[in-house]
């Protein structure tokens, strides 16, 4: 029983240290990760400054993880499309351009939330 469980629990870790390599490496070749991880950390900062709700915290850990989500999919997706073909192929342009497309749909959700946490906020603390 010992060895089973000492055999799953390796398993487990090295399950999660292959999605953590696979997060890291998103983080460090695409820029547009680092831009929506870069907001991500500063909407977390307003939320703390704002004292957010528990409703808006849900919303904003939402639409966070939502982009980050689609983000490291679109990356997946682009580099299949590469390892299967360096030459021009119109489906290949279709792939990468509507994963990229969901990316920048989440992307303006989360702009659209953001605004309708933190607006009313900011207006508040200036007037």
């Amino acid at each position: 029983m010992n060895q089973e469980v000492g055999t799953i629990r390796r398993k487990l870790q090295k399950s999660f240290s292959f999605a953590i390599e696979g997060i890291l490496y998103t983080l460090k070749t695409q820029p547009n990760m680092r831009i929506h991880f870069g907001i991500g950390l500063l909407a977390v900062a307003c939320g703390f400054v704002f004292k957010i709700e528990n409703y808006e915290w849900l919303a904003l850990v939402i639409v966070i993880g939502f982009v980050f989500i689609l983000e490291i999919i679109n990356t997946a997706i682009e580099t299949l499309v590469d390892l299967y073909t360096e030459e021009y192929h119109h489906l290949a342009k279709v792939a990468k351009d509507t994963a990229a497309g969901a990316v920048m749909v989440a992307a303006i959700m989360s702009i659209c939330v953001g605004l309708i946490i933190f607006l009313p906020k900011i207006i508040n603390w200036f007037f």
